[in-house]
C-alpha cells in the first residue's frame, strides 16, 4: 500500500484539493476518493492562517469518516481545544490564555466558527478524535516528534487510541507539570535553553527563551545550539557560536521510519536524516508548497526525495 502523508494544510482547502487531484484522488460527491491502493494521512495542523477553515475540515473527516484517510493532532487543533477550554483551577482563565498573540493565531478559524456556536463546538468534538501519534508495523506518524518517554507520561491520560480526553487536555495544559512538558515535545518539538539573558521573537512576536533543535541529528548534547537549532539566521545571529547546547535528554528509540510535519522547511523537499521525513513545506504562505510524502509500506526504507510530490499552486 501507498500511504500519501500530506503536511501541514493550515487552512488552504484549495491546495488541499490541488494536491488531492495531482496524487490521482478523485471526488466521488462526498469525499476523495483514493486511487487503488492508496491510502492518506494528515499530519496534523489542519487549522489556523488561512481563509478556507471549514472547507479543509470538511474535505479531511469525509475521508476519515469513510476510511480512506488518517491524522494525527497538530498543536493547532490542540491549542483550538485549549483556548475554548476554562482552566478548572483558574476558571476566569481558559487553559490557553487569550493573549493578543493566541488570539492571531487562531482567527482565521474564530471568524469560520465563532467561540460558543454550534458549528464551533461541533469541530472541538471531532478534535478529540485525533489521535496524538499513530504506530504501524512499518512507520510512525506524529506531529512534531517521536519521543517514546513523553508518550509513556502522557499515555495513561489518553484513551486507547492515544486521544485525548478533557482530563488529558487540563493536565496537559498545566505549566511546569511533566505532563505539560511531555506534550510539548510530541506535539512542538524538543528545546534547548538559551543562554542566560537571551531572547527570540518568534514568526508571531511572542518573545522565547528556549531554541527548538533538530532531534534527528545524532550527539545533540555534545552540539553547539548553531549546529542544531531550527532558527532563522537572524535570531541565531544572537547566540555566541560556541554555545552548547543543554538538557536536551533526547533520543530516537525506534528502527521504524518516522514522518512529522510542523517545521516550515522551504526548498526542494529532502528526507531529514535516513529515517526522518518532514511533510511541511509552509503551505500557510505564497513561497510554499503544500506537500506530500507517497511512503511504500512493502519497501519502507530506504526513504527517498524522490518519493515526495508537492502542490505548485503558483
Amino acid at each position: 500500500m501507498i500511504i500519501d502523508i500530506i503536511g501541514d494544510i493550515h487552512g488552504y482547502a484549495d491546495k488541499l484539493e490541488g494536491l488531492l487531484h495531482q496524487l490521482g484522488y478523485r471526488h466521488n460527491g462526498t469525499y476523495f476518493e483514493p486511487p487503488k491502493g492508496h491510502r492518506a494521512l494528515f499530519i496534523g495542523d489542519l487549522i489556523d492562517r488561512g481563509s478556507q477553515e471549514i472547507a479543509t475540515l470538511d474535505i479531511v473527516f469525509a475521508m476519515i469518516d469513510h476510511d480512506v484517510a488518517d491524522a494525527v493532532m497538530g498543536n493547532h487543533e490542540y491549542n483550538a481545544l485549549a483556548f475554548a477550554t476554562p482552566n478548572p483551577y483558574r476558571p476566569e482563565e481558559y487553559l490557553r490564555s487569550h493573549s493578543d498573540v493566541h488570539r492571531r493565531q487562531h482567527e482565521a478559524f474564530l471568524k469560520e466558527a465563532p467561540m460558543g456556536s454550534k458549528l464551533h463546538d461541533y469541530w472541538l468534538s471531532r478534535f478529540y478524535e485525533i489521535p496524538l501519534w499513530l504506530e504501524t508495523d512499518y512507520a510512525c506518524f506524529v506531529h512534531a516528534c517521536w519521543d517514546v518517554d513523553s508518550m509513556a507520561v502522557l499515555a495513561p491520560l489518553l484513551t486507547e487510541n492515544h486521544c485525548l480526553t478533557y482530563e488529558a487536555l487540563v493536565a496537559t495544559s498545566q505549566k511546569g507539570t511533566p505532563e505539560f512538558d511531555a506534550l510539548e515535545r510530541v506535539l512542538k518539538g524538543v528545546e534547548t535553553p538559551l543562554p542566560d539573558g537571551l531572547v527570540m521573537v518568534d514568526k508571531e512576536g511572542a518573545e522565547r527563551k528556549n531554541v527548538r533543535v533538530r532531534w534527528w541529528l545524532d550527539d545533540l548534547d555534545s552540539k553547539t545550539i548553531h549546529e542544531i537549532a531550527r532558527a532563522p539566521k537572524s535570531n541565531l545571529a544572537l547566540i555566541p557560536t560556541d554555545a552548547l547546547a543543554e538538557n536536551i535528554n533526547f533520543a530516537l528509540k525506534t528502527q521504524k521510519p518516522v514522518f512529522v510535519g510542523h517545521y516550515w522547511l522551504t526548498g526542494s523537499p529532502e528526507p531529514l536524516s535516513p529515517q526522518v521525513i518532514c511533510t511541511d513545506y509552509s503551505a500557510a504562505v505564497d513561497s510554499g508548497y503544500l506537500t506530500c510524502y507517497q511512503f511504500d509500506t512493502e519497501c519502507p526504507l530506504p526513504l527517498s526525495a524522490d518519493n515526495f510530490v508537492q502542490y505548485r499552486h503558483d
